[in-house]
């Protein structure tokens, strides 16, 4: 498996210490993973980030450019946090599944869980920004990159991202998903 830089999660960074771009960034990774892209407007965002209009543009030209950005800092972060919650559930390369069940348990149990922030972009803003598909591939090429290494031989990597996808979408709208074991109920017999 990977090594990933444990640090981004372990330091709590106060809003002084970060940059003006990182506290735009930040709220966006926030705002628009929680209400939306669409729902979340760039006013909005300057105000909840404590910087100037002429701040804000002088980092990111455009809502898209934040968009782009946005999904980039998700990508990091949500690739990292998956890493590691894969090893804590004991994964190692050809060992199964099993903690890939574990860590998305764990990972809808989360307060304020929404999904997966690329097919809710997806979704909402369709081919109009054709950039967030590109990234959004990208982001499930990765994903299903760190699965294959799960997975004994023979088996495909790209039948459990489309499993993990689905399980994103379904745990979004079953209220029972963030109880202990929904994951592996989802698919009895294959998690062992």
């Amino acid at each position: 498996m990977p090594q990933v830089d444990k640090s981004v999660y372990t330091v709590q960074m106060t809003e002084p210490t970060l940059s003006a771009r990182e506290r735009i960034l930040s709220t966006a990774h926030e705002l628009f993973y929680r209400d939306g892209i669409r729902a979340t407007g760039v006013d909005r965002l300057i105000a909840e980030s404590g910087v100037a209009k002429l701040t804000f543009y002088r980092h990111f030209a455009s809502k898209d450019a934040l968009v782009r950005a946005f999904l980039a800092y998700r990508h990091e972060r949500w690739m990292a946090w998956f890493i590691d919650a894969l090893g804590r559930h004991g994964a190692r390369v050809g060992g199964g599944v099993a903690p890939l069940a574990l860590a998305l348990q764990e990972w809808f149990s989360q307060p304020g869980f929404r999904g997966c922030a690329f097919i809710n972009t997806v979704a909402e803003l369709g081919g109009s920004l054709p950039e967030v598909l590109a990234l959004a591939h990208q982001h499930k090429a990765d994903m299903q990159a760190v699965i294959e290494a799960l997975l004994p031989a023979g088996q495909r990597a790209q039948r459990w991202a489309l499993w993990v996808d689905g399980l994103i979408v379904r745990a979004q709208i079953d209220p029972t998903a963030h109880q202990p074991g929904w994951v592996a109920q989802q698919m009895p017999g294959v998690i062992t």
